[in-house]
């Protein structure tokens, strides 16, 4: 698979009109490589804030996607992250079994700084109603830059939304699930790779201590993981200090030696150049779209790195907030997060059988359930 060129590019016209209202872009309209429903882009009212929700499918149900608020350098980039997002959200769906399409919704921040009190609820507000317009095709639910709380802002302007706090009856936070479906994932991966699924002295650089890459760090080390620790954020070192960690900046973070390379920052992280310096045997994180494209993939393989497709690692949160909507509480999505250390070993062993690199017997596993067609090259 290549890199699709950025849909922005393609949708420049269209985006030009926006003119402080709203554009929406069907399927027909989306440049070649993207096979998404539907794009809506617009400015809130409230806030003026540029906010997108893209639809890839609503083929096993509707499209369910967290919504990101982030700083982007410039909007476009908004765009063809949500188109990006949209796209890997069918495949983690469709891949874990649940009655779900995959959707994102983007909001951009106006500044690096996260916003808060008045100005965040205008986002969140604005948001909701984008939502609400979607008439249900897209619930929403938290993602990097928005929490619990935010859901229950974005709830009072529609009802399609899920991840709301436990004190509000919602599934809560899903960063633990998100944590425990990753370690599963890094069990079977390193079964693969070094024939035992046993963490205790394993070598294990996460790459973003937020809300997951924390908890994961955490129970690693209880377990008796050897760790290093790398974030943007100089003061999550207190973390490795409380760990008893190696902490490392984050521009030597990917050279590291190290048996699993957990990267749970933002997606893109690893393109050809980084993939030739790495020095470990496992990749398995919580970041989505962790490959710049599938040739990294391919490269991954031949150097004898094991790659657990990101889809499949990180969907424990996607499994807890739709138990909101199916009707499971905690217990039971503690249950599927933990079998996902099953599916990314047939995932793994089915890579082996076929001569494929894993993130493509992934996408078999999740086209199989879609009917064979749905998802488009663009994803890696």
């Amino acid at each position: 698979m290549s890199v699709a060129t950025p849909a922005s590019r393609a949708l420049a016209p269209r985006l030009a009109r926006l003119d402080g209202g709203r554009v929406r872009i069907d399927r027909a309209e989306l440049p070649p490589g993207f096979a998404h429903e539907e794009l809506v882009v617009q400015r809130g009212a409230r806030s003026g804030a540029l906010m997108a929700v893209a639809i890839h499918s609503t083929r096993l149900g509707p499209a369910l996607g967290g919504v990101r608020l982030w700083h982007y350098a410039h909007p476009t980039d908004a765009v063809d992250d949500v188109l990006r997002l949209a796209e890997a959200m069918t495949l983690k769906a469709a891949a874990a079994g649940l009655d779900l399409g995959g959707g994102k919704g983007v909001i951009c921040a106006p500044r690096p700084e996260p916003p808060a009190g008045e100005e965040r609820r205008r986002l969140l507000l604005d948001f909701g109603d984008l939502v609400e317009s979607l008439e249900g095709r897209y619930i929403t639910a938290e993602d990097i830059g928005t929490t619990a709380d935010d859901m229950v802002v974005i709830a009072e302007r529609t009802r399609h939304v899920t991840g709301r706090p436990r004190r509000d009856g919602g599934a809560g936070d899903p960063s633990p699930f998100t944590a425990l479906g990753v370690e599963a994932a890094m069990r079977a991966a390193c079964a693969h790779a070094f024939g035992s699924p046993l963490l205790p002295d394993r070598r294990v650089t996460v790459i973003g201590v937020g809300q997951v890459g924390m908890r994961l760090a955490r129970s690693l080390a209880s377990r008796g993981a050897r760790l290093v620790l790398s974030d943007i954020d100089g003061r999550k070192r207190a973390i490795a200090d409380e760990l008893g960690a190696e902490w490392v900046e984050p521009e030597l973070a990917l050279t590291v030696r190290c048996d699993v390379l957990a990267p749970c920052a933002v997606g893109g992280l690893i393109d050809e150049q980084a993939a030739r310096r790495l020095r470990c045997r496992v990749i398995c994180g919580a970041a989505n779209n962790q490959l710049t494209d599938g040739g990294v993939g391919a490269l991954l393989a031949r150097r004898g790195i094991v790659y657990a497709p990101d889809f499949i690692a990180n969907a424990g949160g996607l499994i807890a907030v739709y138990g909101e909507i199916a009707g499971y509480g905690a217990d039971r999505a503690r249950v599927l997060a933990q079998g996902i250390e099953e599916v990314m070993g047939r995932v793994l062993v089915e890579s082996a059988r076929r001569g494929k690199p894993p993130l493509e017997a992934a996408r078999v596993l999740a086209e199989q359930r879609l009917g064979g067609s749905g998802v488009s090259e663009s994803v890696t």
